[in-house]
């Protein structure tokens, strides 16, 4: 499996490692790349804007399971598919490791949801450059995030 090192926008090593499904996620953190009718579907943080759906696992959950949970808390989004893509691993300051899973989802359909928790909902792009700057999240920008976009291009995904 190939693999990215850098730093990222605080100084901390950065390694992103690409997996595919026969590996096994194990991250404390989940991200999905999802895919609507040809669309990325992101969701709209209430604080921090548009941003791709995600969260931590929570204790005795699957990274699986996780990620299931956080799009669908996040869009309503029903999976269809669901492949594991990437996995990458922060060195913190303080020592301790910030582990993320990265799935690319095919979304069977959205649901509406009277709930999005955290966020205002989903919302669907073409691509990242048609979000306006000002609604856009700093994750939008972050580099594994972006290395992880190119990812399920070279996949063939999207």
């Amino acid at each position: 499996m190939r693999n990215v090192k850098f730093y990222d926008k605080d100084g901390r090593e950065v390694v992103l490692n690409y997996k595919d499904d026969v590996d096994i996620p194990n991250g404390n953190h989940v991200l999905a790349v999802p895919v609507f009718n040809d669309k990325l579907l992101f969701t709209k943080h209430k604080h921090r804007g548009i941003e791709l759906p995600g969260g931590k696992v929570e204790k005795n959950e699957k990274c699986i399971d996780a990620i299931l949970r956080e799009l669908y808390e996040e869009t309503g989004a029903i999976p269809k598919k669901t492949h594991y893509i990437a996995q990458y691993q922060i060195k913190m300051k303080d020592k301790s490791v910030f582990l993320k899973d990265v799935f690319f989802i095919e979304v069977s359909h959205i649901e509406n949801s009277s709930s999005y928790y955290e966020t205002n909902g989903p919302c669907l792009y073409t691509k990242i450059d048609d979000i306006p700057y000002e609604h856009r999240s700093f994750l939008i920008e972050d580099a594994a995030i972006l290395h992880c976009l190119e990812r399920v291009r070279e996949l063939g995904f999207y």
